[in-house]
């Protein structure tokens, strides 16, 4: 069966940096360790005859220190309400073994992944506003809002244009206004950074 696959989704990362993660610029982590959470919502998108439109799925994730170092652990989480054709499909594309440069390194970087877990999944996301809502069940939640202006109190917007980004090439940074965790990785943060992006991956590489 071909594993040729593509999806275009609403993507999010929030994690303990401060805003502007370092590591979109090669730098380690404001607090060496990198712990938070991603999740995508596919807008469209397809793995061989496997439709992916819809679907949601996400991780929170713990490294001791830089990516780059190795030793990662992630916990998947998918939305109860995918099929199990999707599940077979997204757990495969998030292990990096179909391709996918993002995918693929991050799967060199992590050690340890956790059984995953199927739960209602909360998505809401405004790319413009630089606001977003996501739960996985009852064990993560976050709150992402626009950066203010410590002058003014007005919303500071940053714009960052990574051309050869893996993860996302043209993301609007905001601040994480509480990343909780109470499952197997757990972290309570408040304040730090959020990257928020429509991004195209495909089994080849990031093309949007």
């Amino acid at each position: 069966m071909s594993r040729e696959w593509r999806f275009k989704a609403e993507y999010i990362k929030n994690c303990n940096c401060a805003p502007g993660c370092p590591c979109d610029f090669w730098a380690s982590p404001t607090h060496y360790k990198c712990e938070g959470m991603m999740a995508f919502n596919i807008l469209n998108g397809n793995f061989a005859d496997t439709k992916l439109d819809g679907a949601i799925a996400g991780a929170t994730y713990h490294w001791d220190g830089p990516l780059h170092l190795g030793g990662g652990t992630i916990q998947p989480f998918l939305s109860d309400n995918t099929s199990a054709g999707q599940r077979d499909a997204l757990l495969t594309i998030m292990s990096g073994k179909a391709g996918g440069t993002w995918f693929e390194v991050l799967a060199s970087v992590v050690s340890t992944v956790l059984e995953p877990k199927f739960v209602p999944i909360e998505f809401s996301f405004d790319l413009k506003a630089r606001r977003a809502t996501v739960k996985f069940g009852d064990e993560m939640e976050t709150r992402t809002q626009p950066i203010k202006n410590v002058a003014t109190g007005d919303e500071h917007r940053i714009l960052v244009d990574m051309p050869s980004g893996m993860e996302y090439r043209h993301p609007e940074i905001a601040t994480a206004a509480i990343v909780r965790s109470s499952g197997a990785l757990k972290f309570d943060l408040s304040g730090s950074h959020s990257s928020m992006a429509i991004v195209e991956h495909t089994d080849k590489a990031l093309i949007a």
